[in-house]
C-alpha cells in the first residue's frame, strides 16, 4: 500500500550518530583558561599565607609563571600557531617545577615546602587543594597542548 511505502526503516548497516568530539582548539582554550584560574587561586593562597613567608626567589618565580601563563593564554585565545607548543612547554614545566617547590622537603631558596620537617608557614588544606589543582591543570595543559601540536 502507499502508506507502507512511505515508512522508513533505520539502516542496520550504519552505526548510530555520535556527538562530534570537541574541537582541539576549543579544548586547548578551555584548558588554558582553567590553568590560569588555577595559577590565580594558588597566588591568592600565597597572599592569604602572607607575601613575606616565602623567599624572594619563590615570589619571583611565581610572578614569572603568572606572566608566562598570561602570554600563553593570549596565544591560545588568538589561535596563534605557537599556542600548542607554548602550552605544552608551560604545562609540563610548570607542573614539574611546582612539585619541586611545594611537594619536596625544603631543599633551598626556591623551596616553599608543604612537606618535611620545615613546612612553610600557614599551609592549610586550602593550600594543598590549590597546589594539587595547579599541578593537575599544568599536566592537563601540557597534554592538551601536545595533542594539539601533533595534529597541526
Amino acid at each position: 500500500t502507499p502508506k507502507e511505502e512511505r515508512m522508513t526503516v533505520p539502516s542496520l548497516d550504519r552505526p548510530p550518530r555520535r556527538a562530534a568530539p570537541a574541537r582541539p582548539d576549543l579544548v586547548l582554550r578551555r584548558t588554558a583558561v582553567v590553568y590560569v584560574v588555577a595559577v590565580l587561586v594558588h597566588g591568592a593562597d600565597h597572599l592569604r599565607r602572607g607575601v613575606d613567608v616565602v623567599t624572594t626567589q619563590v615570589r619571583s618565580a611565581g610572578q614569572v609563571q603568572l606572566l608566562v601563563a598570561l602570554i600563553v593564554l593570549v596565544l591560545v585565545l588568538r589561535g596563534h600557531r605557537w599556542a600548542p607548543a607554548a602550552s605544552t612547554a608551560l604545562g609540563f614545566t610548570s607542573a614539574a617545577l611546582f612539585v619541586a617547590v611545594h611537594f619536596l622537603p625544603r631543599w633551598g631558596s626556591f623551596s616553599d615546602s608543604f612537606t618535611g620537617s620545615r613546612v612553610g608557614p600557614n599551609v592549610t588544606a586550602l593550600s594543598w587543594v590549590a597546589a594539587i589543582v595547579e599541578v593537575a591543570a599544568g599536566l592537563a595543559l601540557g597534554w592538551v597542548g601536545a595533542r594539539a601540536y601533533s595534529r597541526s
